[in-house]
């Protein structure tokens, strides 16, 4: 029986609870909750500066926001994406009316891989909606030059990528337009949140009419809008969490750090190669569980889960193994070998700021020595070698 206190694949990070009540007390004599209030227009500001963008509208949830950056552009027909993601992702494109096409991802990166795209689109295709999966970058020139090519649009789901910088320059910079999620599992946290970053003013102006029911002003409405605003108590929390979030990232390294050294040489675990010339922010920490590991990929999931220890398979299931996508020709497995593949073998280890190096060495020592149960050694090896051979790429 497991007595040790759980570790949880991800913790939300808060700032001390007394220097958010200052916060607190402004609204309250204000009595300004919502509707754009001045800790609203100060997030967005303080926001782009940190981030490196020039425009930014926050949004209630980064849900929310993928529906209207698909409304504000008005995407129809097919768009391109990735079924190795959030299921948010491709929700966003059946809410507006649009289908989704799924390609194959990257074996290295785990992005949509720029060769798959091109063989993907047909006339009804108007936009790419890639992920940077794990906040690693997505071939982002690549991807651009094939929207050239074809005129479309492109959207990045970029939920896990608030910070990263490729080249010293902030990968939100790319497509027409890019959505951060602020929700409480990611690396900046407004409780609940996301955001549409623009790259002009006009765009932004048309986002944030959208946002607001389509008003411009008490009499006049010019679109069919969506009440999607965060509320000042968001916000405020949000102010707050920029004045931490950069040590909670510099945290989230030495976790990183941490776990390589512990499983670096770890047979059978494949850790993903930092990408080049990135400053990351450690979202996640996947490992891949390759067939010459002694245990199938669901059976050490056990295990971790019976030590206390809560992994998470992200991302599986695919997408487009869901209900109301795998009718798509798109979604075949046999279209999708590499995306399949990597569902299979995936698990998330736990990474947060307030994750102790004792836990860090704590799931690294499970993972280096995992138990065969002496009870039934030939149905554990069974198991594993069928799920092996149902992963085989």
């Amino acid at each position: 029986m497991n007595t040790k206190a759980p570790i949880y694949v991800t913790q939300p990070d808060l700032p001390p609870l007394e220097e958010f009540m200052p916060y607190l007390q402004q609204i309250w004599d204000s009595k300004i909750l919502t509707n754009g209030g001045p800790f609203h227009k100060q997030l967005e500001a303080e926001l782009a500066d940190f981030l490196g963008v020039k425009h930014i509208s926050l949004f209630t949830n980064a849900t929310i926001a993928l529906v209207t950056a698909l409304q504000s552009l008005r995407i129809s027909g097919e768009v391109i994406t990735t079924p190795y993601s959030f299921v948010a992702t491709a929700h966003s494109l059946l809410w507006n009316g649009i289908k989704p096409v799924f390609v194959d991802i990257d074996p290295q990166t785990f992005n949509l891989d720029p060769a798959c795209i091109e063989a993907a689109i047909t006339p009804q295709t108007t936009a790419i909606m890639p992920v940077h999966c794990y906040g690693r970058p997505c071939d982002v020139e690549a991807i651009q030059r094939i929207a050239d090519d074809y005129n479309l649009k492109v959207i990045y789901d970029a939920a896990h990528a608030f910070g990263v910088k490729q080249q010293g320059q902030s990968v939100l910079q790319h497509g027409d337009l890019s959505i951060l999620s602020f929700h409480a599992t990611k690396v900046f946290n407004t409780f609940e949140g996301g955001a549409i970053i623009s790259p002009d003013a006009r765009t932004k102006q048309h986002i944030d009419h959208l946002k607001n029911f389509g008003f411009v002003n008490e009499t006049t409405v010019v679109a069919t809008g969506i009440n999607g605003k965060m509320s000042e108590l968001n916000a405020a929390l949000g102010l707050l969490q920029l004045q931490h979030v950069g040590k909670a990232i510099a945290r989230r390294k030495e976790i990183d750090a941490l776990y390589r050294s512990l499983l670096s040489d770890v047979k059978g675990i494949r850790l993903m190669e930092p990408p080049p010339d990135t400053d990351v922010n450690c979202s996640y920490f996947p490992i891949l569980v390759e067939p010459d590991y002694p245990l199938a990929r669901d059976v050490l999931y056990q295990q971790m889960k019976d030590a206390g220890i809560n992994g998470r398979r992200y991302f599986y299931p695919l997408i487009s193994d869901f209900p109301m996508y795998r009718g798509l020709p798109s979604a075949s497995a046999s279209l999708l070998p590499v995306a399949k593949a990597t569902s299979s073998r995936i698990i998330c280890l736990p990474i947060y700021p307030a994750l102790s190096d004792e836990d860090v060495a704590r799931v690294a020592a499970l993972i280096r020595t995992p138990s065969l149960p002496v009870a039934a050694p030939a149905a554990v090896m069974a198991s594993t070698q069928a799920q092996h051979a149902g992963t085989a790429a």
